[in-house]
This record gives C-alpha cells, sequence and structure tokens, in this order.
C-alpha cells in the first residue's frame, strides 16, 4: 500500500502510528493512515483487517 521511501510501517508493527497521513479530519477525530490504519483522537486504532486497539490514555490520580 506504501510507496514512500522509506516505506511506512505496516499496519501490524508495533510502531504502525508512524506511518504518513493520507487524511486527516481533526473535527471527527480520525486519521487515516498509509498503511490502513484509522487512528483516533483518543489514541485508538482500528487495523485494516477489523481489529482494534484500545485507546492508551494517560493515567490520571484522583484529585486530593
Amino acid at each position: 500500500m506504501c510507496d514512500h521511501k522509506p516505506p511506512c510501517p505496516p499496519a501490524n508493527d508495533a510502531n504502525r502510528g508512524e506511518a504518513r497521513s493520507l487524511a486527516h479530519h481533526p473535527t471527527q477525530g480520525w486519521s487515516l493512515l498509509c498503511n490502513g490504519v484509522l487512528l483516533f483522537e483518543d489514541t485508538g486504532e482500528l487495523l485494516p483487517d477489523g481489529q482494534t486497539i484500545a485507546p492508551r490514555r494517560p493515567v490520571t490520580s484522583a484529585a486530593e
């Protein structure tokens, strides 16, 4: 799918989020990456094979 030099990481690589963005829709909260991954604003991901990756939100401490 990717014709960049060097090629973007494939969708099954751990660093798949480093692929270049083909479409960016900040008002809708998502980007389509060159490797076919849909990357969501909350850091969740939808891979081309339909697998979902849960958001990796930062852990916040309780207010004191």
